[in-house]
Parts: C-alpha cells; sequence; structure tokens
C-alpha cells in the first residue's frame, strides 16, 4: 500500500493543488483524469520520486518498486534492444553476480575464524536466502514475449537502440517497466506510440499480470478495459471514484448536479438575509440581529461548483465540392526499400463517401500507402487520386509545415472562409487554445500545440477527401470528440491511420489490414475485426 499524504504544489505565487490524499491499494487500476494544466503529470512525477511536493509526502513500504514511464524519454544507449529490455532484471544480475563472487572467496580462503570470514557467511546466507526466494524464471524468454507483445520482431532484438525513433525506444522502456513486475506502475500517455494490437496487448498484461496502476490517458476504450478506480484532479483538489471512466463521467455528472442545487440554495438564502440587513439596518429593536446576520455572511463557506465545459462546440466541416465516383485508386501497388519489402500486389478502390480506416502493426505500409497515394514516393503499380479529388492531407509532421511567424488566431484566419470565421475563437477553443494563447506565434508552441493547430487549420479547408494519419495523438478526449463528430458529418471521403479504438468507433464503416506484405479489405466496423482478429490470434497461438 502506498499513500500520498496531503501533497501540494505551489509556484509563482500559485496553488496547483494542496492538501491531496488518497492511498493506492496493492491492485489498483486508477485513471488520473482532469483537463489540460490542472496537475496529473505533476502528481505522477511526486509519486515516482521526479519532483518534489511544495508540501506533504509519499509514503511506501521499504522494498517497494515504483516504475514511472514519462511522455518523453531523452536517453540514449548504443546497446541492442534485446539487451537494453533485460537490464529489467540487472537487480537479479547484480544479486547472482555477487554471490558467485562471495561462493567463490568462501572456497578459497581459510581464515576460517577471522571476523572478515564470518562476515562473508553472514552476507553469503542474507544474499542466499533473498536470492533462492525468486521464483524460477525464463528471463530470454520473457524478454522476448514483452518485445513481441509490443510491435517488435524477431529481427529487432539485435538491432542496436540508437536506429530506434523516440516512439520505439518508449516501447523499450515501457517493456523493460512490465518486465520487473513493480509494485505499482505510473504511465503517462502510454498509447500514443503503439498500435492497435500492441494497445490490447497492453491492456491483457495490465488487467492480468500488474498489481497496481496508475495511468494518465486520452485513449477512453484503453482507460475504460483497464481501470476499475478514477481519481480527478480539478480546481486544485481531488474527488475519488470507485468506477472506470465511462461510470465516473455518469457520477460526476451527478455530483455537479448536486452541487449547482446547493449553490442555488445557498444563493437564494444569502439573498434573503441579505434583504433582511438592508431592511432593518439603523432600526434599534433589531440591532443585535442585523449584526448577527452581518456576521454569519462574513463567515459562510460559499459553495463552490466544479468547472466544466459546458461548450456545445459542433464544428462543420465546409460542403465538400462533389468528387469522381472513385477519389482514391491503388492497383497492383508494390513498395520496396532496398531488400525490405513493405507490401507488393496491393489494390484498394475507396468511393465517394466512403469512410474506411487503415488498420496494422507500425511498419506495415500504412503510412507508405498514403504518401503513395499523395505521390510523395516512387513505387511500381497505379496509385493516385481521382477526378476533382480535393485532399486534405494531416500526416504525423504536419505541424513542421506551419508558418512560425503567424500568430496561432493568423494561422487559422488566413484559411476561414465565410461565417464560420465568427466562430474562430471557439473553435480553437475547443481544440485547447484559449485567451491570451491564440496571441502566442508558431515558433513559441509545443510540438503537441503545433499539431493541434495544424489539425484545425485543415478542418477549416473545403476539401472532398481527407486522409489522416495519427490525427489524435495530442488531443484530450474533448477534442477528440469535437474532431470526431465533425468527421461524421463530413460529407466527403476519409482515410484514417489511428490506434485509437473508441475514436474509430462509429466512425469507419470498412477496414483494410495491412499485414505480411499484403494490404486485405475487410468489410466489417473496426469493433468486428478487432474481435474476429484477436479470436484468429489465439487459434494461431494454439496451433
Amino acid at each position: 500500500m502506498i499513500s500520498i499524504d496531503n501533497i501540494a504544489v505551489e509556484f509563482s505565487g500559485q496553488t496547483l493543488f494542496s492538501d491531496v490524499s488518497f492511498v493506492v491499494n496493492d491492485n489498483d487500476k486508477i485513471a488520473l483524469m482532469g483537463k489540460n494544466g490542472a496537475g496529473k503529470s505533476t502528481m505522477m512525477k511526486i509519486i515516482a520520486g521526479v519532483q518534489k511536493a511544495t508540501r506533504g509526502r509519499v509514503h511506501s513500504p521499504k522494498d517497494a518498486v515504483i516504475a514511472y514511464l514519462p511522455q518523453h524519454l531523452l536517453t540514449e544507449d548504443d546497446c541492442t534492444v534485446f539487451d537494453e529490455a533485460m537490464k529489467a532484471f540487472q537487480g537479479y544480475f547484480s544479486m547472482k553476480h555477487e554471490l558467485d563472487a562471495l561462493n567463490k572467496q568462501l572456497a578459497t580462503r581459510t581464515d576460517y575464524d577471522s571476523e572478515d570470514y564470518m562476515k562473508l557467511i553472514e552476507r553469503s546466507s542474507d544474499l542466499g536466502e533473498k536470492f533462492y526466494s525468486l521464483e524460477e524464471v525464463n528471463y530470454d524468454k520473457e524478454v522476448e514475449k514483452a518485445l513481441l507483445g509490443l510491435g517488435f520482431e524477431r529481427r529487432d532484438f539485435t538491432r542496436p537502440t540508437s536506429e530506434f525513433s523516440g516512439g520505439w525506444r518508449m516501447r523499450i522502456e515501457l517493456a523493460k517497466i512490465l518486465l520487473q513486475k513493480p509494485d505499482l506502475i505510473l504511465l503517462d500517455e502510454p498509447t500514443n506510440h503503439i498500435d492497435i494490437e500492441s494497445v490490447i496487448w497492453l491492456e491483457q498484461f495490465l488487467v492480468h499480470q500488474a498489481k497496481a496502476v496508475i495511468v494518465i490517458s486520452h485513449d477512453r476504450a484503453f482507460i475504460d478495459n483497464i481501470t476499475n478506480r478514477t481519481i480527478e484532479v480539478t480546481m486544485g483538489r481531488i474527488y475519488d471514484y470507485k468506477a472506470n471512466y465511462s461510470h465516473y463521467l455518469q457520477l460526476r455528472q451527478e455530483r455537479r448536479e448536486q452541487q449547482l442545487k446547493a449553490f442555488k440554495e445557498q444563493q437564494k438564502f444569502i439573498a434573503e438575509q441579505e434583504r433582511f440587513v438592508e431592511r432593518f439596518k439603523g432600526t434599534y429593536s433589531k440591532t443585535n440581529q442585523v449584526s448577527s446576520v452581518e456576521r454569519m455572511l462574513e463567515k459562510l463557506e460559499i459553495i463552490e461548483v466544479d468547472e466544466v465545459d459546458t461548450a456545445s462546440l459542433k464544428l462543420r466541416f465546409p460542403p465538400a465540392p462533389r468528387s469522381g465516383d472513385y477519389p482514391v485508386v491503388a492497383k497492383d501497388l508494390s513498395k520496396s526499400y532496398g531488400d525490405h519489402v513493405v507490401f507488393r500486389n496491393a489494390s484498394l478502390a475507396i468511393e465517394r463517401g466512403e469512410k474506411v480506416c487503415f488498420v496494422g502493426r507500425n511498419g506495415e505500409g500504412k503510412s507508405t500507402m498514403i504518401k503513395a497515394i499523395m505521390g510523395e514516393i516512387e513505387f511500381e503499380g497505379t496509385c493516385g487520386l481521382g477526378h476533382n479529388a480535393k485532399v486534405g492531407y494531416f500526416a504525423q509532421n504536419q505541424a513542421a509545415l506551419l508558418d512560425p511567424e503567424l500568430t496561432v488566431f493568423q494561422t487559422v484566419d488566413e484559411v476561414a472562409r465565410g461565417e464560420i470565421r465568427t466562430q474562430l475563437k471557439n473553435i480553437l477553443g475547443g481544440f485547447m487554445f484559449s485567451g491570451e494563447e491564440i496571441d502566442k506565434k508558431v515558433s513559441v508552441l509545443s510540438g503537441g500545440e503545433r499539431t493541434r493547430l495544424a489539425m484545425v487549420k485543415l478542418l477549416l479547408e473545403p476539401v472532398n477527401v481527407l486522409i489522416l494519419d495519427e490525427p489524435t495523438n495530442h488531443l484530450d478526449l474533448r477534442s477528440k470528440d469535437v474532431l470526431k463528430e465533425a468527421l461524421k458529418a463530413f460529407d466527403g471521403t476519409l482515410i484514417l491511420v489511428s490506434h485509437d479504438r473508441d475514436f474509430l468507433r462509429g466512425l469507419a464503416e470498412k477496414v483494410f489490414e495491412f499485414k505480411d506484405k499484403r494490404v486485405i479489405e475487410h468489410f466489417e466496423t473496426i469493433d468486428d475485426f478487432l474481435e474476429r482478429n484477436r479470436v484468429e490470434s489465439l487459434r494461431e497461438m494454439e496451433v
């Protein structure tokens, strides 16, 4: 059991949160929720011990292991993927190495009556008792299972970690954390860099093998599937619910309605008392009563109503100009990089108005197919856009194409047309730009902020084909909901690459699966595809 006792964080005269206390029990799976800036990541860093609270303490048992996966990694190593993952068991191997050295000394030394020899026996006995009590584990097999589960191929095991992108290095760190089997796992946006199959594998691991978990995530399906408790950080305090995210939303709404009712009743009471004071002030016979009421009003603690996003932002794309019947077509398409074949003889035809998704493990060719459609790479076969196809394209590097000298508002104002220009501030607010932030220059924005701004800009341009490659990575739950509703109402053609099941649910009506150098068309929803794929995978494992 780990306890967080009265922690507070203050900086520059501002209080982020104060007097926060809760207990993490052995098998708790906790979602840490709250709007951006509420202090979720700060609280997680304090629990992990990488940041200090202004006041308060985190108490944990002496031998408790707390493992933390931050949003961004700064490590650089030159060893192989397998060797880096094997560092999860460094404690075990260090213990074994020391025990072997102690036993060697005991076997060769002859000063049996000396104090040093007795100390060697004592250390060897203590260490041996601890070492031999450990469960016997096939460490190579455990590392292999974790790496394969998180999307690595066996051929990747011997490659240096320096060859991998930040997202893949994040997976290596995640594998190390899971292999340590810590008492508490802290995960800050763990699904941002892994594909759907790896997300499902991670869910199963956290539910069935992990001990306590605290997670920050904007992937609704992921947190619903793994958590049994939700802690909301809001207005400097927390609310603790014994419920997963979806149930928490209902309970939070009920709580806010009760707060609002109590607030209105209190305001009515205050108004009545103030009228009494106003009416009888200066009346000699009522002097004591008036003074008593005034003192009572001064001491009265005003009921606070939790902040909530009540803005009903409805974003609609501009009407799509009519395209040809098949705005996107590929036939017998093949692509290789040297000896590495991405896919071969792939064919697809996407009809006007269809909403489809590309799924598959990272590296199977989803983004490569999009680049071929957009004419950004060379390939064999035919591939391209149909008659009158006007494309809005959101790539993972889209943020780099923004003009750094423009402000946030200027960036969207230059592409907006018609009456939607009157809603620009509301639209920017829906994507987490509000107040003075809209006057910031693009050059000072973070990577995530630039990505969100690039998405807003895209939504304002009149197109009839939308191609979105991982559009939700830097969006919070509300922004994702705004985008999803806009895409549902979009009357053009939509191609989505995403690992976010909840986002794809009810949006994509057809699935193109990229697997084993092939592109396979499935006439089914993402839920049907995942359920069938899970069963097929289990059958393959049984063979």
